[in-house]
């Protein structure tokens, strides 16, 4: 890894921002006892698996006052975020220098995500309904298939667990016209539970693109609807079912042609159903939908439609087989299907998978193994597997390390676009392997990951006769260190993190040696909170190195940093009134070319909970 390369373009602001830091700095990571289901699709696993992961739960989303899913993203270890223009502009999310379509996104166990782009809404998302969001850094194919090269994020949605009904509400006015509000109801009764909840969110927006070459001087506003159901029931014979339903819909204004505009509709859709035969063995029945609809007008005039659906069936079996030892044996069915104003030679297509998975907590020894089979009606048959071994040096102290591969399959876009499709591109395979080392003490805990990706085949556009055609680059190589931890100090909770990578084309084709575009080398938060009774009082410091715009590195998106504080009132137990601030310091910065983001805004927020 080009260490000069990266470190060179760092702002300095980091430097002053670690002094001071060097017993700890932040760590997302969770510690041994938390379980996690992202990373062993498990839940009757004792760890979390050998794997890099963080968990942000509700109370922190409430703490952070995050009027977005990509403000509570960003924050992660090696999670790198573009937005092109501000509140529900699209938003493509990368884990360790990966594409936005190397990210396989779940909603409760639903497989989210456009068949023709691979990208997931994320803009979409009402952060109001989210109860709880688990991020796993690293392949995980071996267990979900193809788009797991980068990781897996799974967003839980709300869910009543205590008896009675427990109502809870909140409201927004902020800058930019910014107006939100949300209400519901969860709890239970008996063995049943339930959460009902319903949001909106408005604003006019920024300019978005004040500096495009044919600029369109406007506000470019935003519009949201959302409704989610969540229930479930356990009989006393041990059978558990529950199911969800989150229906998002918005209007967009953007500038790409005159007064261009967009309706969007993103809706998921589950049911799960959960039993023991025997003591030892627990089987996992799920179905879902998810839908991705988009159509663009000029003005007044209809322009395109893209309606794209993902049905999915999982059958997962978990058998303890000794304490401490867990063996999973699953079955996947993914059918895409695209329909919309553009024709594609092909509009659906299925994938069977079938994985198998061993898990130990053999004393200080944790083991991790996985393998998968995939067979893709386009484009034939896939292995994939991995292995992690972990091992407790002491009490506090834990070394891992973890090899896989994984695959993505092309999207219909990629493949039979009329515009840009190539049906002869291959699909994207990676080699990935990370070292790791964590620690957990008296004064907070700590972690540092290494790690490095080679993809081969990665899927790009280059110019070829009348425009950009799909095509693949023969090898990109990722390498990359991840160092993070919390603590407190003098009363106040810190915790930071610090990503520094080196994502580089290594194809023979031009561009050899040239970064990834949009992936920034160097990412660093910090985060500060302290409560004085009824106060609450917060900073956050987010930096970002240099980034290249392009695959031919010609045009620079400069570093940058921003502040943002926020504050709390406990009026009694069950309101709270909230306000922030972001981007205190009015930075200017693009994390796309010619795509302004917004400037400081201020948000006062008042919030019911019942207890």
């Amino acid at each position: 890894m080009s260490s000069n390369r990266i470190i060179s373009s760092f702002p300095a602001s980091v430097a002053v921002a670690c002094m001071g830091l060097s017993s700890f700095s932040f760590a997302n990571s969770v510690s041994l006892n938390d379980q996690v289901v992202t990373a062993t699709r498990s839940s009757l696993s004792a760890s979390q698996g050998i794997a890099s992961v963080s968990v942000i739960e509700r109370a922190e989303i409430e703490r952070l006052q995050a009027t977005s899913v990509a403000q509570l993203l960003r924050r992660v270890p090696g999670i790198n975020i573009t937005n092109t223009g501000g509140h529900g502009k699209n938003e493509a999310l990368g884990i360790r220098g990966t594409n936005s379509n190397h990210v396989l996104v779940l909603i409760d166990g639903i497989r989210l995500g456009s068949a023709t782009t691979g990208d997931v809404a994320l803009q979409n998302l009402p952060v109001e309904q989210i109860e709880r969001i688990e991020v796993v850094r690293g392949p995980r194919s071996s267990l979900y298939g193809s788009e797991a090269i980068g990781g897996v994020i799974q967003i839980f949605t709300r869910r009543g667990e205590q008896q009675g009904a427990k109502p809870w509400a909140s409201a927004t006015a902020g800058s930019r016209n910014y107006h939100a509000g949300s209400a519901g109801v969860s709890g239970g009764l008996g063995n049943a539970w339930y959460n009902l909840g319903a949001t909106s969110m408005g604003t006019r927006g920024i300019d978005a693109r004040p500096r495009a070459p044919s600029p369109e001087p406007d506000n470019d506003g935003y519009r949201e609807w959302s409704a989610n159901m969540t229930a479930g029931y356990r009989f006393d014979n041990g059978l558990e079912l529950d199911g969800h339903v989150i229906e998002v819909r918005s209007h967009n204004d953007y500038d790409s042609g005159f007064k261009a505009n967009a309706d969007n509709l993103l809706r998921t859709h589950g049911l799960r159903a959960r039993f023991t035969p025997t003591d030892p063995w627990l089987v996992t029945l799920q179905a879902g939908r998810s839908e991705d609809k988009v159509d663009t007008f000029n003005g007044n005039v209809f322009n395109t439609r893209i309606d794209t659906r993902r049905d999915s069936f999982s059958w997962q079996n978990d058998v303890q087989l000794k304490p401490g030892q867990v063996l999973t044996l699953g079955y996947d069915l993914l059918q895409d299907s695209v329909n919309g104003s553009t024709d594609f030679a092909e509009d659906s297509r299925d994938n069977h998978g079938a994985y198998a998975q061993y898990l130990a907590q053999l004393g200080r020894h944790e083991l991790q193994l996985s393998a998968r089979h995939d067979d893709n009606e386009q484009h034939g048959t896939y292995n994939t597997g991995s292995i992690g071994y972990g091992y407790s040096i002491s009490d506090s102290l834990r070394a891992s390390a973890s090899y896989g591969t994984a695959f993505k399959a092309p999207t219909f876009n990629q493949l039979y676009h009329p515009s840009f499709g190539n049906p002869a591109i291959s699909e994207e395979t990676s080699r990935s392997l990370e070292l790791g080392l964590d620690g957990a003490h008296a004064w907070g805990s700590w972690a540092v990951a290494v790690y490095r990706n080679e993809i081969d085949d990665l899927i790009a556009y280059f110019n070829q006769g009348a425009g950009l055609r799909a095509q693949n680059i023969d090898k990109a190589v990722i390498n990359g260190v991840e160092l993070s931890a919390v603590s407190q100090v003098l009363g106040w909770d810190l915790s930071s993190n610090l990503t520094l990578q080196d994502p580089a084309n290594e194809s023979n084709r031009a561009g050899q040696g040239y970064l990834l575009p949009r992936r920034a080398e160097q990412i660093f938060n910090l985060d500060l909170d302290r409560r004085f009774g009824r106060v609450g009082l917060g900073a956050s410091l987010h930096v970002e190195g240099r980034r290249w715009d392009n695959a031919a590195n010609t045009t620079e998106l400069s570093g940058y940093n921003t502040v943002d504080l926020r504050s709390e009132y406990q009026l009694s137990d069950t309101w709270r009134l909230q306000a922030r601030i972001s981007n205190l310091f009015d930075t200017d910065y693009e994390t796309a070319a010619t795509y302004q983001q917004q400037g400081r805004a201020g948000y006062l927020t008042l919030r019911y909970q019942a207890l």
